[in-house]
């Protein structure tokens, strides 16, 4: 890993995939992930973890069982592990996600949208 700065623009130009996180560092034991979103994403939980959601650009929400979160540019949630939620954008939307290195991307729900190798940009 290089001791510079790392511009989130030019790393979110650089690839075009949704639902596809990319990692862009590391600090100790947690992976910073980028990912681009619309649509729905699947139900799902971290047993284990908490995760947490950062917008960079555009607008989202996380629903849970018994509420929405709606998040824009420069906000953020910590989703509690064992909570399920479902992340939805309704347009493109780029954010940041900062969890435990090796969190499947689809938490215990498994399915076609997981990521087995999520590489690194």
């Amino acid at each position: 890993m290089s001791h510079s700065a790392i511009n989130f623009a030019e790393k979110f130009n650089s690839f075009s995939e949704q639902w596809s996180p990319k990692i862009i560092a590391q600090m100790n034991d947690y992976h910073f992930k980028i990912a681009k979103i619309q649509g729905e994403f699947v139900w799902h939980s971290h047993p284990e973890t908490d995760e947490v959601f950062i917008v960079i650009h555009g607008k989202m929400r996380i629903e849970l069982r018994d509420t929405n979160i709606s998040l824009n540019s420069g906000e953020m949630v910590v989703i509690p592990k064992g909570v399920e939620h479902k992340p939805v954008a309704e347009e493109e939307c780029q954010i940041l996600m900062v969890e435990p290195a090796g969190t499947v991307n689809t938490g215990d729900a498994g399915g076609k949208m997981t990521i087995e190798q999520i590489e690194w940009i």
